[in-house]
């Protein structure tokens, strides 16, 4: 995009034209072979390899400054001195912050974003201060010399699922946090197997390959006249409605009075979906050295604290079968840790509601308030922990019953959805479950502890996986037609998914042109409003609003529209879709090797099976779920953290102790999609997919370790250590 600003700073954007030859004449609409469902490469590809395509720290910019923000080092108390004598007089350094002089925010839109307005102290990592400087360099060293002075209070930082203080909560994902069918313990009575654990995992943080980072400019062109003031910034996010909604208010501007662009954002996976308090503090520096830009990148560490995370669960799952190995009763219970400051809940039991057929069933969400910083999403929130209990617990219970768990799962597959009776608006679990055993040679699978190579103990696991529709609220598109091209435009994100792509192949179909004719401008503020790029349904929810945007456009302009023709379509799930039950399913088998001698666990291979509606692009559809499925063997095998019951702060809070996936650690990856459309997702039929692939992985895995060696680990992760001890 290229931009230019008028007097009062607002932003005038206009679409940079992909470096494709000029648009052929002889390419104009008409029938054609459909672009939907074929091999495309992302478009966006070139710029990125190249190093041409801008992320959120590289925007030019004039004489920026820097801001580095300054974390507090106890996990609860007040602030009662500050010593910024030496900060101040480092050379370059223009103000030291602090609760006692920053600009005063206005509405308490978001908790976890009221920074610098008190001395109160709420977890270890809090914002406390920040140093604005001509250099980074100057920003850091200053405040490193700042000295902060607490009165330090009692704090409570650890899980524990036994606590007094543990509360059940009452909503959770706009449903019920609690709920029960039939008679649990009566159920529990009458089963002939049964299965009673408790499955764990530390908090998981965020390592995006773009760490947090803004460019925030305020633009006060006269203080008299409040409709001219505007604040850029150019932000790595999932979307800008987001902060449009909760960053506009806490600063005391009107939603327009914001501009946010995005265009190209390093990874995501939930933990930029929503605004973090590094932005608050880069746009209240913006607004002192106002014109001058300020410039801010989180550090890793500060990561650790500032950005969400994973929150800590534990999840107690009962299950009882028949002799048969019909379930009788199923009961999850997840307790969570959360934050005092901004409490949020994952859904983790709403996949157990709804997975399998039982008489009896009761599901509860537990959380338990903690002196820690807020959790976010990340990648799956709630099914991923959720589904790991779930799916391991069915893994011991076919173990007790005697039972091919690939057959137990199918013995207890449901007509219609268990928790509203509604009927599935597809549903293909069972062929994803038997085409993934009859492709990955499931049947070849041995007792535990039965196979070896040499000092290596190999084992089969599966898991089954899904995913809900998540659709929240309408949202718009609009095309426009200029330099012999038709622009989709939308506040849409590309976080690395291909989303550049898909659109334009969408909206090259519903044109009716070529796709090489579609370009996109996606990315900011000044679009359509649209939803972020979020709980897998950015393709299905974004595509519906662009194929009623073209179908407009066509409607008004025809096949030969002038030079600045343009339509807007608003478009949601199908009329009456609402009476059925929507998700994804799918299924996964993974292959382990444990060392005997080290107790080190190697994947030797994975496969996922989806059914996931129609598939946009087979390749970037690929790219997601083999992410995914990447993403969950290294919280599986790897990711563990240490929070520190003394002073609050995770002891390994940097990627040198915690530890993520390399490629090295990477198995052969099978994917496959099964054929499938599903009409009440919308126009193309197709589904989420970006988040199913994390779903069922770890349960996978956990399964062949204890096929491999007769040890069941319910606590993530699967370590060494936690193999040794077992």
């Amino acid at each position: 995009m290229t931009a230019t600003r008028d007097a009062q700073g607002r932003s005038s954007e206009s679409p940079v034209l992909p470096l494709h030859a000029a648009p052929d004449p002889q390419r104009s609409a008409g029938p054609r072979e459909p672009s939907v469902g074929t091999d495309r490469r992302r478009v966006d590809a070139p710029l990125k390899v190249t190093g041409t395509a801008p992320y959120a720290y590289e925007h030019p910019t004039t004489n920026p400054c820097h801001v580095w923000p300054v974390l507090s080092t106890i996990a609860r108390g007040t602030l009662i001195g500050v010593d910024a004598s030496r900060a101040a007089a480092v050379p370059g350094v223009i103000r030291v912050l602090t609760h006692a002089d920053a600009p005063r925010l206005r509405v308490k839109a978001d908790a976890g974003l009221w920074i610098l307005q008190g001395p109160e102290v709420h977890h270890r990592g809090q914002i406390v201060g920040g140093v604005i400087a001509d250099t980074p360099e100057a920003a850091r060293e200053a405040a490193e010399l700042l000295v902060f002075t607490y009165d330090e209070a009692p704090s409570k930082v650890e899980l524990d699922p036994d606590d007094p203080d543990v509360t059940t909560a009452k909503v959770v994902l706009m449903r019920p946090g609690s709920e029960t069918k039939g008679d649990p313990e009566q159920g529990w009575g009458e089963g002939v197997h049964r299965v009673d654990a408790t499955y764990e995992h530390t908090a998981h943080y965020h390592a995006q390959m773009e760490p947090h980072a803004v460019i925030a400019t305020w633009h006060e062109v006269s203080p008299l006249d409040v409709r001219a003031t505007r604040l850029t910034l150019q932000d790595s996010n999932q979307g800008p409605f987001p902060h449009r909604l909760l960053l506009a208010p806490l600063l005391g501007l009107l939603p327009h009075q914001l501009d946010v662009s995005s265009p190209y954002v390093g990874g995501a996976f939930g933990g930029k979906a929503f605004p973090h308090p590094h932005l608050v503090l880069a746009s209240l520096a913006a607004k002192i050295v106002s014109p001058r830009p300020v410039k801010l990148a989180l550090t890793r560490q500060q990561m650790f604290s500032v950005v969400g995370h994973r929150a800590a669960s534990s999840q107690h799952v009962r299950l009882a079968a028949d002799a048969e190995g019909r379930l009788t009763t199923v009961e999850h219970v997840s307790t969570q840790a959360a934050s005092r400051v901004k409490n949020s809940v994952d859904h983790s039991c709403m996949s157990t509601r709804m997975m399998y057929a039982t008489p009896n069933r009761h599901t509860e969400h537990r959380v338990l308030e903690l002196d820690v910083p807020p959790s976010t999403w990340m990648r799956a929130p709630g099914d991923f922990t959720g589904m790991f209990a779930l799916e391991t617990a069915l893994d011991e219970l076919a173990h007790t019953a005697g039972i091919d768990p690939v057959d137990l799962r199918v013995r207890n597959e449901p007509d219609v959805d268990p928790e509203n009776g509604k009927p599935w608006s597809t549903r293909a679990l069972v062929a994803c479950l038997q085409r993934g055993a009859e492709r990955f040679g499931w049947d070849e699978r041995q007792a535990p502890g039965q196979r070896r190579d040499g000092e290596w103990q190999v084992g089969l696991g599966m898991a089954s996986a899904v995913f809900p529709n998540m659709h929240m609220v309408t949202f718009a598109a609009k095309i426009l037609f200029t330099g012999g091209r038709y622009v989709v435009q939308l506040q849409a994100s590309d976080i690395g998914t291909g989303a550049h792509t898909v659109l334009a192949q969408i909206a090259a179909d519903a044109l009716g042109v070529d796709p090489d004719l579609v370009v996109t401008d996606i990315g900011r503020t000044g679009t359509p409003m649209a939803m972020v790029a979020g709980g897998s349904s950015g393709t299905y929810e974004w595509g519906n609003s662009v194929v009623a945007a073209c179908e407009a456009f066509r409607r008004k302009h025809g096949l030969h529209p002038a030079e600045g023709a343009s339509a807007t379509g608003r478009s949601g799930p199908p009329k009456g879709s609402n009476k059925y039950s929507r998700n994804a399913f799918g299924a996964h088998f993974a292959e382990v090797a444990v060392s005997s001698v080290t107790d080190e666990v190697r994947v030797r291979r994975l496969l996922g099976v989806y059914a996931a509606g129609t598939i946009i692009n087979p390749r970037t559809a690929r790219s997601q779920v083999m992410g995914g499925m990447i993403m969950a063997l290294s919280g599986a095998l790897l990711e563990e953290s240490y929070r520190d019951p003394r002073f609050g702060h995770i002891a390994n809070g940097d990627l040198a102790s915690y530890h993520i996936a390399a490629h090295a650690d990477v198995p052969p990856i099978d994917v496959e999609f099964l054929p499938e459309h599903d009409p009440w997702f919308g126009a193309k039929g197709s589904k989420g997919i970006g988040e199913i692939g994390m779903v069922g992985t770890p349960a996978a895995l956990g399964n062949a370790v204890f096929n491999a060696t007769g040890k069941r680990l319910r606590s993530l992760p699967f370590t060494p250590s936690a193999l040794a001890e077992a």
